[in-house]
């Protein structure tokens, strides 16, 4: 059956044991992330945090600068010392781009190599005062327009919010437990698709 009709999803859904009140959420909550997700693409805020900031790097570079700073609040891979694999890691870039991109920000002082602590031949990246700087400041920005936004709030949604965002931020951990779950659910929608293609022009 084609799949266009939100009716036919619904149903879709439901004969995989999924309520009709979930699967309306789910449909409009992937509307808003498709939205978000192009907008988030833009880095609107990013750039214009590095204008009105007036900071001389662009996004990737600034990208690097946060991936050095490391909070494990932003990054799953918390580390007590930072070499150019672990902003790979975290940055999910390709280590020769990582190693190119710490390079620029050494270069333009932002950050500097030493020695591990823990490993003498080891070398490690830090953020030297000026890139320390950029990245409060960039952080701060952030906080400063988002603080504004969500201060016309109640206290009450703010209090809701926050946690079931945190729980909803880990729905893409399921995915393999779902994809195993409904196996079957899944085979049928692919079979929508050679159907279609069976059929003439």
């Amino acid at each position: 059956m084609p799949l266009s009709a939100k009716t036919e999803l619904n149903a879709l859904l439901q004969q995989a044991g999924i309520a009709a009140e979930t699967a309306e959420a789910v449909m409009d909550i992937d509307a808003l992330m498709q939205k978000w997700r192009r907008r988030a693409m833009k880095r609107e805020l990013g750039n214009r945090a590095l204008v009105d900031l007036r900071i001389g790097i662009d996004l990737a570079q600034l990208d690097v600068l946060f991936a050095i700073d490391g909070p494990s609040s932003e990054f799953d891979t918390a580390a007590s010392e930072t070499m150019v694999a672990t902003v790979a890691e975290r940055l999910n870039i390709d280590p020769s781009r990582a190693s190119r991109l710490v390079g620029d920000m050494v270069d333009e002082g932002f950050a500097r190599r030493a020695v591990s602590q823990a490993d003498a031949r080891r070398t490690i990246i830090e953020l030297t005062p000026k890139g320390k700087a950029v990245v409060d400041a960039v952080r701060a920005y952030k906080y400063l327009i988002m603080g504004d936004f969500l201060g016309s709030w109640e206290k009450a949604e703010v209090e809701a919010f926050v946690p079931l965002l945190k729980r909803f931020g880990s729905w893409m951990d399921s995915i393999e437990p779902a994809t195993e779950k409904h196996s079957a659910e899944i085979a049928a929608i692919a079979q929508t698709i050679g159907k279609t293609e069976a059929q003439p022009a």
